[in-house]
Order: C-alpha cells, then structure tokens, then sequence
C-alpha cells in the first residue's frame, strides 16, 4: 500500500488533483459548522430531539449532524439525491422525459431540472422539519431566513460535489456523504471511549470494544460482497470490415452480486420512517392513539420493525434492479455485438440474463436485510447503542473502493500500475 501511495504521489496531475479533492471536503466541513439564520440556537442546544425521530436520523446520518446542529449545512446533499432518484423515475414514467434523455444534450437539460427541484425540494424540507421541531424563531422573516439559508448550503454542497467530479478524484457528492458517515463513526467511538474513561466500568470498555469490532467485521464482510461479480462468458463472433477481421474472441460480462447499491436501505428505512416521524411532529406529546400505537409497536428494535424492514428491503431491491437493468436490451445489444452466451440462441438470452439477476437480487435482497437488522440486533440484545447504521457502512466501503478505481485507472492511463489489493 505504501509503495502504490507513492507511485500515485509522484504524479503532479493527480497530486493536485487529490489535494484539490481534500481542500473542498476540508471547505465543505467548515460551512458546516456555520449556524443557520433564524434558527433559535440555545433552544437547538438544550432540546437537541432529533434522535427520536427515525426519517431524522437519516438525514442527520447523510450531513455528518449538520441537521442535528442546524447549521447552514443541516440539509446537506440530501435533497439532491432525492431529487435525482425523483427524475430518475419520473424519465421512466414519462415518455417526454425519456426522449429528452436520449437526445443529445438531454443528459444535460434533466440535470439542469435536477439542480432546480434540488434547491426548491431543500428550502420545502428545510421549512418544513424545523418547523415541525420548533426551532425556528417567531416571525415569517426567520421561515425565510431558514429556507434561503439552508437551501443556499444545499446549493453549496451540489457546487462543490460537481467540482470534485469534474477536478478532483471520484464523485463528488459520494465524498460528501461519505465524510459526513466517517465524522459521525468517529464522533461515535470518541463518546464511547470517553464514556468508559469517565465512568470506569467494565461494561463501558466492552461496549466499546463491541462497536470497534462489529465495524470492522461489517466493514470486511461488505467489501468481499462488493467486490464480488458474477461473470457471464461470451463468444464473440468474427466479423469482416473491409480487408479486417474483428471478433472472434471469448470473453464475459460482468454482473455485480450487490448491484442495488444502498438504495433498497434508504427507499426501506425513509418508507418506515415517514409515519412515525410525521405522527410525532404532529402528536408530539403522543396522544393520539395512532402515534401511542407506532411507538409501541413500530419502534426501531421491536420485531415488527425488524420483519418489516426486511420485507421492505427485499421488495426495493427487487423493484430497484428492474429498472437498471433491462435484460431484453442487454439481449439486443449483445447481438449487435455479434456476441452469445455459449448454449444459449435467440430468446433464451433474455430468459437466461433475467434468470441470473433474480438470483443476484434474491441474494443481494437477503444480504441487505440481514446487514441492515446487524445494529438493532445489538441494542436489543446486548444494549449496544452502535454510531452507525447499515447503510453508513455499505456507503463508505462503496465510496472507497470508487474512489480507489478511479485513481488506479488514472494511474493505468500514464502507464503505471497500482495494485488495488493493497488497499485492501
């Protein structure tokens, strides 16, 4: 790892680019301890309730607690992603939509909506869940206040994942989610440590050893599925052009085992969470017998939340996997291609393909649920409060080796090698 760190520190072109990359994160954490304007401050210090509203948790999750400090920041990237996914399926469903993104400059045009419905979408949530909390100040001018300033730091954000895709290393808006994860993990082992210095106990120090060893196990077991693929061969028929012969060579397509990323985890948890969140911010004194019911019931931790989420989590993954990948196109594309599957012929491999994704989805959709039931599991069995959800892990671990793509294939374009397994 060492030897490839300086292989790829003697290029002056990534150089600059990695440090490019650490001087925004850098400028993107130091906005975010900026306090937002018209936000009641000590009322955010000294009834900090975020922790007992699950959508909440999330968001707080995604902002590195930006939103749980309420800073300029406390939207974070958030509202882009969803507007992204909102685009992604309104393409779909949307015959317009979808004829615009094949043209030539559509990619662009929906971009363009997409960073529209993100500051819109950032100064509605930004009003909406402060004020639900109750810590904006009395006044319409402070709901401005709250909405322009906290939409501008979503803008901030958006301008600087861009930068980083466009002049620095790997994607820009994963970074930022991924340092807000990486500050929140570390926060979180910090206060375990602190409280089994202060407190002296046993059980401190086990409790901390539990979340140390449990995050590196998660961290190690998500990497080996992540890095897994399934791998399809191909024959590739030749084909003569003119006075040359192209084809006629084996070689395969590459499926990956997890291929839904962290979306059926996020699509789950903010379906769970919705309810419960609203009814609380509606109800917060609990008195209405729905919100009585959700507490007691739909808790996170409770069984019901366990077997839910799981369903939940199978269901996205499946839904989610049909609409990136359309077997019937990979079928047409492999014969324009020239290329077959050996023993397969015509229709078959279509049915072929779509056979295999069910099994990668069946599989992807159970190991989801059961890294996703890994934290709850602990606080109920052992009363381990865990800095991190299933998701955080799946995100960084993705991020990273991302990233760590994109730099060794910066390195393969000067014609230098970097071997990615030390990283590992």
């Amino acid at each position: 790892m060492i030897e490839s760190i300086r292989k790829m520190w003697k290029i002056e072109e990534l150089r600059k680019k990695i440090l490019y990359t650490f001087m925004m994160l850098v400028l993107f954490r130091l906005v975010g301890v900026i306090p937002a304007p018209g936000v009641d401050v000590v009322k955010v210090m000294s009834q900090n309730n975020t922790n007992s509203l699950p959508l909440l948790e999330l968001v707080n999750m995604m902002t590195g607690s930006n939103f749980e400090k309420m800073t300029i920041m406390a939207m974070g990237i958030t509202p882009y992603i969803n507007a992204s996914i909102i685009m992604q399926l309104l393409t779909i469903a949307i015959p317009a939509l979808e004829r615009l993104s094949k043209e030539e400059d559509g990619r662009e045009k929906i971009n363009r909506i997409t960073r529209y419905v993100t500051v819109g979408l950032a100064a509605l949530q930004a009003i909406g869940l402060v004020r639900g909390l109750g810590f904006i100040k009395a006044g319409w001018l402070n709901y401005v206040l709250v909405g322009v300033t906290m939409a501008g730091g979503t803008a901030l954000a958006m301008w600087i994942g861009e930068r980083i895709t466009e002049k620095g290393v790997g994607n820009g808006v994963s970074l930022l989610i991924f340092v807000g994860i990486i500050s929140n993990l570390f926060n979180g082992i910090v206060s375990g440590f602190n409280t089994a210095t202060t407190t002296g106990t046993t059980s401190g120090w086990i409790n901390l050893l539990v979340i140390i060893v449990t995050c590196i196990l998660m961290t190690v077991i998500v990497t080996f599925v992540e890095l897994g693929e399934r791998r399809i061969p191909l024959q590739i028929a030749k084909q003569v052009k003119g006075r040359r012969v192209y084809g006629g060579q084996n070689t395969h397509m590459s499926l990956k085992v997890v291929s839904v990323g962290v979306l059926p985890l996020i699509f789950a948890y903010s379906f769970l969470a919705f309810p419960g969140t609203i009814a609380q911010l509606i109800d917060p004194n609990a008195n209405g017998w729905f919100t009585r019911w959700w507490l007691t019931n739909m808790s996170t931790g409770s069984v019901w939340y366990l077997i839910i989420s799981a369903l939940l989590i199978i269901a996205f993954t499946f839904f989610y996997s049909s609409i990136s990948f359309d077997p019937k196109q990979q079928a047409e594309s492999l014969q324009q291609q020239g290329a077959v599957i050996p023993g397969q012929r015509g229709k078959n491999i279509r049915q072929y393909l779509q056979n295999i994704v069910n099994r990668l989805n069946l599989f992807a959709a159970f190991f989801l649920a059961i890294l996703a039931a890994v934290p709850t599991l602990l606080l109920r069995l052992a009363g381990v409060q865990v800095p991190f959800a299933a998701s955080s892990i799946l995100i960084a671990v993705s991020v990273s080796l991302e990233t760590i793509r994109t730099i060794q294939g910066e390195m393969s374009v000067r014609g230098i090698d970097m071997d990615m397994d030390g990283f590992m």
